[in-house]
């Protein structure tokens, strides 16, 4: 799964880098810039650079190598409780509950906290 995401984004990548190229050439080698045809071109190929960047950019954002600017990180309780520090999350049956519970209980419960 791995190698086909690598490779998508690759893919993503080179096409978004095409698009950005043939909007520079047609800027810089059209005789006529300032036509409707132009600059619809243009856009086009800017919109289209725009949509095979977006893909690779938020993977990047979202597995946390591609940091955003003028933010702070911030540890919350459910990031604590996911990693293992407290006790652990049991359901009726004595079960482990799954993560994606753990953060939804660890959710109610600061807001319950925010409430009181």
């Amino acid at each position: 799964m791995r190698k086909e995401l690598g490779l998508l984004n690759v893919i993503c990548i080179v096409l978004g880098i095409v698009f950005v190229g043939l909007a520079i050439w047609t800027a810089l080698f059209s005789p006529q810039f300032f036509t409707t045809d132009n600059l619809f071109f243009i856009s086009v190929c800017l919109v289209m650079a725009l949509m095979f960047l977006a893909s690779p950019l938020l993977y990047l954002q979202s597995e946390g190598r591609l940091p955003i600017p003028f933010t702070k990180r911030s540890t919350r309780p459910e990031v604590a409780q996911l990693a293992g520090s407290g006790p652990p999350l049991l359901d009726a049956k004595g079960r482990a509950v799954p993560p994606d519970v753990k953060s939804m209980m660890a959710r109610m419960k600061q807001k319950r906290s925010e409430d009181v």
